[in-house]
């Protein structure tokens, strides 16, 4: 499979480990979404993933990967909104600031409750570098694993193919389309917050999230 140049950097300028990765995402995305999307469509959406997280990596070794799984999301959602792909399962996306915090914690919960009964994705206005270490202590006390997650901003297709936005704390850097279901949820930052403090906003999210899901029929 043949790579197009990647916006603001080329192929080339990449170590040669990450060529090869990024290759092999290019054609497991490809199986994925074979007779959905064409090599040119799904090398786009892997380069602007990867381009999302690489200029502001202090790890680069699972640049690659984040990618793979940031392209998938999105070319999912882009699925969703082009009438391409419709399973009748309602979608989630919760957002905050830095993707770091509440909405992950949000994102946890909310998938622990629904399985495969919904779709949920995260995002963030300003994304951070890592996930809040705190937050998933305080998940994990839950018996909920969020250490393998990773901030990522919201894109244009995941929120369209979103039927409920839930924003928590990114004020007017939210997304608005006409015709979604918007919730704006007032919950305290982490960020600054001791475990305890963690704890305390933890079990506000997961009040929160419960009563989302029993309102979208899980």
């Amino acid at each position: 499979m043949t790579l197009h140049p990647m916006p603001g950097r080329t192929w080339e300028s990449l170590h040669p480990d990450e060529r090869v990765a990024l290759r092999q995402a290019a054609a497991r995305l490809a199986v994925d979404f074979a007779g959905v999307y064409g090599a040119e469509t799904i090398e786009r959406f892997l380069a602007s993933s990867f381009d999302q997280f690489a200029d502001r990596a202090t790890v680069t070794k699972f640049l690659p990967l984040l990618a793979e799984r940031f392209a998938r999301q999105r070319l999912h959602a882009l699925a969703r909104v082009e009438g391409l792909h419709d399973d009748g399962r309602p979608v989630v996306l919760f957002l905050c600031t830095h993707n770091a915090g509440r909405s992950q914690m949000a994102l946890g919960f909310f998938q622990a409750l629904a399985g495969d009964g919904a779709v949920a994705w995260s995002g963030g206005s300003e994304p951070g570098m890592r996930v809040n270490p705190l937050a998933v202590t305080a998940m994990a006390e839950r018996g909920i694993d969020i250490s393998g997650e990773f901030p990522k901003p919201w894109t244009d297709e995941t929120v369209r193919a979103a039927d409920v936005v839930v924003s928590m704390g990114c004020g007017d850097a939210c997304p608005v389309f006409p015709g979604k279901r918007y919730e704006n949820w007032e919950v305290d930052d982490p960020a600054a917050e001791d475990l305890d403090g963690v704890r305390r906003i933890r079990d506000d999210v997961e009040r929160r999230v419960r009563l989302l899901a029993a309102s979208v029929g899980l």
